[in-house]
């Protein structure tokens, strides 16, 4: 009796533990997330409002550097903050469930990034000179398409799972990457090196293998054996990924307006896709648990708003990714996140390693250094003959010549 009582406190301080780290690091990344912002936005504002005249090289050199270790760091928050994000969300359950409606979750994350882009933007809206924003119809009616293309793509993806198990989902869920850097060239005119299509395709590769559980289990054995359905849909939902990115990107290159006025627009339209969705749950359940409103916040802990608040914050790095990078960071980010989570969970939730999952991260290692290394680095380029060194072998020949 005492060993049982031993085992079950030492498991829940072991859980509270764990939730506590976690909880930790995901503050600290979000403290970080809106120091970085605000630093950002002090460096490219005021950097030449010291000095009217033209910049000199070396200004221009370190703003280039300032917003190379930008874009770093925002990639690392974004990947660690993935990779919290259902870590945090499994650590949330209470004995294999959920206390609180989890569909409430994403309604306050964009509730969450709507309040911190307004807090920006009229932090910004003092200074001068004032933020550019468009407030033209025909521009802010483009705004809530993604939001669309994300609810047709959750549809898509509950039909998918009728036809296939959650396995061979995941593993199918690896094509979005492909699917990414095909729309990025139709649609942006971004063209892509032989390399850089090279590595896009070692990185869907390298995702799917850590995923393949060992041979010979039934997992493996059904992820060929689904009905032709479930691959159109996967494939399907794939597409329609990819196709929200983009055109997420396309809206935040399209004009030079404030990132925290497209933020706005894009989440006020994202709150009220949300909120219909709750509200359609309501209608659908025959209001058996009362108006959403009521169970807003019902079991909510503080691990279940640090989930809140991990995904309002993805959510903010990813729209600051797509207006000053773009989506195939993301994708990069993301994909190293999914191999962060699986390597945490050795540690969080005693989940047992395989080969498939190593070799998968050696091949994404791979495919990262591939993508964004230089061409110098991984071919072996004849040298450069400068003009200096050619003159004078000119001048030499002829002298020969002369010579002769």
């Amino acid at each position: 009796m005492l060993h049982s009582i031993k085992q079950i406190f030492v498991k829940e301080h072991s859980n509270f533990l764990r939730a506590e780290i976690s909880i930790s690091i995901s503050f600290s990344v979000c403290l970080c997330l809106l120091h970085l912002i605000f630093v950002s936005r002090r460096y490219s504002l005021d950097f030449f409002a010291v000095e009217p005249s033209i910049p000199r090289i070396s200004d221009l050199r370190f703003l280039c550097r300032l917003f190379e270790m930008q874009w770093y760091i925002v990639a690392l928050l974004l990947t660690v903050l993935t990779s919290s994000q259902g870590i945090l969300t499994t650590l949330s359950q209470s004995n294999g469930r959920y206390d609180y409606d989890y569909a409430t979750v994403p309604f306050l994350a964009e509730v969450f990034k709507l309040l911190v882009s307004s807090l920006f933007l009229w932090k910004e809206s003092q200074k001068s000179p004032s933020p550019k924003m468009t407030t033209d119809w025909r521009t802010v009616r483009l705004y809530p398409i993604p939001s669309i293309i994300y609810l047709i793509h959750n549809n898509v993806q509950f039909a998918t799972l009728t036809y296939v198990d959650t396995s061979t989902y995941q593993i199918m869920g690896n094509l979005k990457i492909v699917t990414t850097g095909i729309l990025f060239r139709l649609f942006l005119r971004r063209k892509l090196s032989n390399l850089q299509w090279m590595a896009i395709i070692l990185l869907a590769v390298g995702t799917t293998t850590s995923q393949v559980k060992g041979c010979g289990e039934a997992s493996c054995e059904s992820l060929l054996s689904a009905p032709i359905q479930g691959y159109m849909l996967g494939i399907l939902s794939a597409c329609l990924s990819a196709l929200a990115g983009i055109y997420t990107e396309f809206l935040m290159k399209k004009n030079n307006d404030s990132l925290y006025w497209q933020n706005v627009q894009l989440y006020t339209f994202g709150a009220i896709f949300n909120m219909a969705r709750l509200v359609a749950d309501d209608f659908r359940g025959g209001f058996e648990k009362g108006p959403w409103w009521q169970r807003l916040l019902n079991g909510y802990s503080i691990t279940t708003w640090m989930v809140v608040i991990n995904l309002g914050s993805t959510g903010l790095l990813v729209s600051w990714l797509m207006k000053y990078a773009d989506n195939i960071v993301k994708v990069y980010s993301t994909s190293m996140a999914m191999l962060l989570t699986t390597i945490l969970s050795v540690y969080l939730f005693n989940f047992k390693p395989t080969l498939q999952l190593f070799l998968g991260i050696i091949v994404c290692m791979m495919s990262l250094h591939m993508y964004f290394a230089p061409p110098q680095m991984l071919v072996d380029l004849p040298p450069v003959v400068k003009s200096e060194d050619l003159e004078c072998l000119v001048e030499v020949s002829s002298d020969r010549r002369t010579d002769s």
